[in-house]
């Protein structure tokens, strides 16, 4: 379930007059920015923007980038995009750090359902005209662009039904190349590209079942080997994604130096879809709640915005 707190009636004018007010002036008002965009579903998020950009003959997005800086200027700049624009800007900017950020680009893959990847990569065509697929080839190299080329570019049935067999069958199949160490086998990649979610979770419990582990303590082999990071981050993405996310987010704030790119993009593109449940789970790995743990790790303007968006109500 989403933590994000709308309001059923609104007006995209008052809010579109209400933020270039808030821009106006010697200084901005960002907690006025945050009261507005902070509590808006994605619906009146677009028709905010659609609104000011008819009224100021202004884009919205660039409004907001000329006015605020840091983690609090890129965070609701992403919130006020397009989910699937969010997502090709994300993927982009992953792909172009100096040491590529797969783990994001997994995220969008294996977590995101057939038609939202198609959207994404429709986006992100327009944006940088060219493909993801492309420049994932480009940034990316030997086993981890094999497997992130193969995830990005299926488009996967996404419906509930099994085939025990084949579950039993290709739980068979991974183990072989596991227990021999051919991680970079393509029956493996296979796999993992081209079974809906149902297929693959029933697969893995298959595993599971018949070998008395899960699959991915069988690609422990090497906690160091990035690939085999990805093949664990693809499988953990598609099982699990709630629990995935949990983690993510613990791994965010437990280093020295807070992982604001990781912290920020978790909350933002799950904040109206299952949130409250990442908390739950967040709450039952770790010692305070999701919020406690934002509160303590964040500032400003920033921390008040992820606040918002986690459902946290001032008094």
């Amino acid at each position: 379930m989403a933590t994000l707190f709308a309001p059923k009636q609104f007006s995209p004018v008052e809010d579109a007059e209400n933020i270039k007010r808030a821009c106006l002036g010697f200084g901005t008002d960002e907690r006025a920015i945050i009261s507005i965009l902070g509590h808006r579903n994605l619906f009146q998020r677009k028709l905010i923007r659609l609104a000011y950009e008819e009224i100021y003959h202004e884009d919205l997005i660039q409004q907001l980038k000329s006015e605020l800086s840091g983690d609090f200027e890129r965070a609701i700049c992403h919130w006020t995009l397009d989910p699937a624009d969010r997502d090709a800007l994300l993927a982009n900017m992953a792909l172009k750090k100096i040491i590529p950020d797969f783990q994001v680009i997994l995220e969008i893959a294996c977590v995101s359902s057939p038609e939202e990847l198609l959207a994404t990569k429709r986006a992100y065509r327009f944006r940088y005209k060219h493909s993801l697929e492309e420049d994932v080839a480009s940034y990316t190299e030997g086993n981890i662009r094999k497997l992130l080329v193969a995830l990005t570019s299926t488009y996967k049935y996404d419906g509930y039904e099994v085939d025990g067999d084949l579950a039993h069958s290709e739980a068979n199949t991974l183990h072989e190349e596991i227990t021999v160490k051919a991680y970079n086998h393509e029956e493996l990649i296979r796999i993992l590209s081209t079974r809906s979610k149902s297929q693959l979770t029933a697969t893995f419990n298959k595993y599971r079942n018949i070998y008395g582990t899960s699959i991915t303590k069988g690609l422990l082999i090497d906690p160091t080997d990035d690939y085999l990071y990805a093949l664990r981050t693809a499988i953990r993405c598609i099982r699990d994604p709630k629990k995935y996310f949990a983690k993510v987010l613990r791994n965010a704030m437990k280093m020295e130096g807070t992982d604001e790119d990781a912290l920020s993009r978790v909350i933002v593109t799950r904040a109206e879809k299952d949130l409250k449940e990442i908390k739950e789970l967040f709450l039952k790995r770790n010692d305070k709640s999701l919020e406690e743990a934002v509160a303590r790790d964040t500032s400003g303007d920033y921390k008040t915005f992820l606040l918002t968006l986690l459902g946290h109500q001032e008094n």
